[in-house]
């Protein structure tokens, strides 16, 4: 019964953030069910209240991460990034693809999917329309590497800020074990999505017209800056929320001073309600877990990192991701990994959680939010996103595991 009680509240959860019905914020059927699953007795206050205290580093950065990247856009740097992928094109549709995958992949990292979703993907919309040519290749990349090229830094998505605190590794250190993995995953949706949407990379169209728009040049350097940021703060045992923080902040006064945003805007920049969100579903999956679910998984996941044991784990991830959506795919499998895990089979644990979502629609919210981005108009059909999903996440997740398995 209590496995029943806990299902039916994460169900009730994620349904609420995937339908969002009536625009109902994720947070006020997460908070309830989290209070719920306390009340009876799924999870003990002392197990909740540990649980929202071991998310809390995490959600913060989340809160500041997401600051950033609004404010990067309100400073015009994908406006910017979009004239130049329009003029560097060149009117050539395989220049573009391979320019938006850099860009996507790019976004992804630094500013993590959020921004390649809600920010870059409008901006792409716009590029190919400016440049004449078939939009659909091109905000595919955006949608498939906001989750596939997420894999690279720990702050690349909020996958990786879990996975990266139970990891034990540096933040460079991460880093270097993933560089191999995310190169082998983009590469490996670049050749699919060349060759799906080949006859619309065919035909060129006439270069567009210069655009006049200049560098956001402190916004580009409060960036990389804060990248840099993160590589040096964690041998020295910073959290990397400080140092997002700082940039945020940064670019907070920045915008408050030329009055290009009110404090009203930066606190809705914030997400507040999602993060309270973030923090409700730990506990219901908190729940779940303490009900029976954690010990089951234990059962069949592997215990070391060899080839076949990262597959292994990389694909009970993926399938988990594509069931119960891929944040609490996570939570669910560091848990049942337990406290001093291998690093390996947590990064394997990641890369399933990340390539994996491609496959389905409900397998990660990012994937929810473009389809909600792109309109209902031009939101592709179920058929052809499982299709492509199908010829995508099976190889890139092999081709990332194998490469993760010879970098370890």
């Amino acid at each position: 019964m209590s496995v029943l009680l806990a299902a039916v509240l994460l169900a009730a959860v994620l349904v609420t953030a995937v339908a969002r019905p009536w625009g109902i914020p994720e947070a006020a059927v997460a908070i309830p069910a989290a209070v719920l699953a306390v009340v009876l007795g799924l999870v003990s206050f002392p197990a909740a209240l540990a649980e929202v205290a071991d998310l809390g580093p995490t959600v913060g950065f989340l809160a500041a991460i997401l600051l950033l990247g609004h404010l990067a856009d309100v400073e015009g740097v994908f406006a910017w990034l979009g004239i130049r992928l329009a003029a560097a094109s060149r009117g050539r549709p395989q220049r573009l693809l391979l320019l938006v995958f850099a860009a996507a992949a790019g976004t992804t990292a630094v500013l993590s999917l959020d921004a390649t979703v809600v920010l870059l993907t409008p901006v792409v919309l716009a590029t190919a329309a400016r440049v004449r040519l078939p939009e659909r290749p091109h905000v595919y990349a955006c949608g498939h590497l906001s989750n596939s090229a997420s894999t690279l830094l720990p702050v690349s998505n909020l996958t990786n800020l879990l996975a990266f605190a139970a990891s034990g590794l540096t933040f460079l250190g991460f880093t270097a074990l993933m560089v191999l993995p995310w190169l082998m995953g983009i590469a490996v949706e670049y050749l699919v999505l060349r060759w799906w949407f080949r006859a619309d990379l065919r035909e060129p169209a006439p270069p567009a017209a210069p655009g006049g728009r200049p560098a956001p040049v402190v916004a580009l350097v409060v960036l990389g800056l804060t990248l840099v940021g993160f590589g040096v703060s964690s041998p020295l045992g910073v959290e990397p929320v400080w140092v997002a923080a700082v940039g945020a902040l940064v670019l907070a006064v920045r915008a408050l001073v030329r009055r290009e945003i009110t404090p009203l805007g930066v606190v809705n920049a914030l997400s507040i309600p999602f993060c309270l969100f973030v923090l409700a579903l730990g506990v219901v999956v908190a729940a779940l877990g303490a009900s029976g679910l954690t010990a089951a998984l234990r059962t069949v996941t592997p215990d070391a990192p060899t080839l076949p044991g990262l597959l292994a784990m990389a694909a009970i991830a993926a399938v988990l991701a594509n069931v119960v959506n891929n944040l609490p795919a996570t939570l669910v499998l560091l848990q049942v990994l337990g406290d001093h895990p291998s690093p390996g089979l947590v990064l394997a644990v990641l890369l399933g959680v990340n390539i994996g979502p491609n496959l389905t629609y409900v397998g990660s919210l990012a994937t929810l939010l473009w389809r909600q981005v792109l309109g209902r108009n031009r939101a592709p059909s179920l058929k052809e996103f499982t299709a492509l999903g199908v010829l995508t996440v099976p190889p890139a997740l092999a081709a990332s595991v194998l490469a993760l398995w010879l970098v370890l």
